[in-house]
């Protein structure tokens, strides 16, 4: 401990300091989930500002050097088991297990360059714009975002704004087995596999589903280059993957039934997260019949879209409730960035409730019937 706050003292004084994260919070109930530490510019000189992330808010508070390091040694070890100091020397990672035993990692500095010190408001990104990924990957050039892909960046953060939340409402063993089906050049794949890194200090295992064999390709390339050994791509069908370790299974803009595909590998993976943003919803709109309690105004077409997509991730939800999850449907992002926005995600509960699966199941049958629908393509792999 005296050595981390050390480290974090000699950082500030010699201008190496780039940010802090204290993460893993001690209990898990606690309504205070993370604080962020960078360095600001005030009237009077350069303070240290705590951003403290609550479940409904943030709080920023600006500290000097010393009332810093008091607060630190209030907080680690107690309220938070993970420490993550960042300089242009070296990384430091602070670990408490739940015994309070603690040991300290130093690793390669992951930052470049000093983020700016001004004091003016601004959104306190996760993934910051000189993250060495996001160099790698062409989203980023000598530290910072490049003009035509600020969207994307906005949408990895937001991505992993969500994940993080999700993350810590589940229950998984020290080095998660992740697969992302349908990675494409693995923006979010790579984002998500260096948050858990920075936040717990271990690495997942990590694997990438890609049809496209130059993706898989690039994005092995890349993560070599990063030293990230726990991550690999496999160029294939998401349908022929078969693994049945799969602690958190993630599919974004999967295609169509690809999506009912990935969910249901989750689900007889028994996978503690699932979380989806389904992409076209072919099969229930083309399997819909006209005769129906909204054939009124299904007559046009736009509508009769917008119902299908409707009923396709309703049914999604459902099934996943009555296989035991808690679920919850949202827009991922704002829709002027894209229409396929929409993100569905299902944590595992201890037990399957026999009560509410007969109730999920009754009320599929019936939105089935109402719609003239013969068949979910999800329903048909879980039977």
């Amino acid at each position: 401990m005296e050595e981390f706050l050390e480290a974090f003292r000699e950082s500030i004084v010699q201008n190496e300091f780039a940010k802090m994260t204290l993460s893993k919070c001690a209990p898990k109930s606690a309504d205070l989930k993370n604080i962020y530490v960078r360095r600001v510019e005030m009237k009077d000189g350069l303070y240290l500002s705590f951003t403290y992330r609550h479940t409904t808010q943030d709080i920023v508070k600006n500290y000097t050097l010393e009332e810093a390091l008091d607060i630190l040694d209030q907080h680690l070890g107690k309220d938070f088991l993970t420490g993550t100091l960042l300089t242009l020397q070296e990384d430091l990672v602070i670990l408490f297990n739940k015994k309070r035993k603690v040991r300290l990692q130093r690793r390669q500095p992951t930052i470049g360059q000093l983020p700016k010190t001004s004091h003016n408001k601004q959104k306190n990104y996760l993934i910051e714009e000189s993250n060495p990924f996001l160099e790698r990957l062409g989203v980023a050039s000598n530290g910072k975002v490049l003009k035509a892909h600020q969207d994307k960046y906005r949408q990895i953060n937001k991505y992993i704004e969500i994940m993080g939340a999700l993350l810590e409402q589940t229950k998984l063993p020290k080095q998660p087995q992740i697969v992302d089906m349908g990675c494409g050049k693995g923006y979010l794949t790579f984002a998500l596999y260096d948050y858990i890194l920075k936040q717990q200090g271990d690495a997942p295992k990590m694997v990438g589903i890609e049809l496209r064999e130059h993706l898989t390709a690039f994005c092995t390339k890349q993560a070599q280059v990063l030293g990230w050994d726990d991550m690999s791509f496999v160029a294939q069908d998401i349908f022929e993957y078969d693994n049945d370790k799969i602690d958190v299974l993630i599919a974004l803009h999967a295609c169509d039934v690809a999506t009912d595909i990935a969910i249901a590998k989750g689900i007889q993976a028994h996978a503690e997260l699932i979380v989806v943003a389904p992409c076209c919803h072919k099969q229930v709109r083309r399997g819909m019949s006209n005769q129906n309690i909204l054939q009124s105004i299904l007559k046009n077409g736009i509508l009769e879209e917008r119902q299908a997509e409707i009923l396709t991730d309703g049914i999604r939800a459902l099934l996943l409730e009555a296989n035991g999850y808690q679920t919850k449907v949202f827009e991922f992002i704002s829709s002027e960035h894209t229409a396929k926005n929409l993100m569905i995600t299902a944590v595992k509960q201890a037990k399957i409730n026999p009560e509410i699966r007969v109730e999920r199941l009754e009320e599929v049958k019936r939105l089935k019937e109402q719609f003239g629908l013969d068949m979910h393509y999800l329903e048909k792999l879980l039977a």
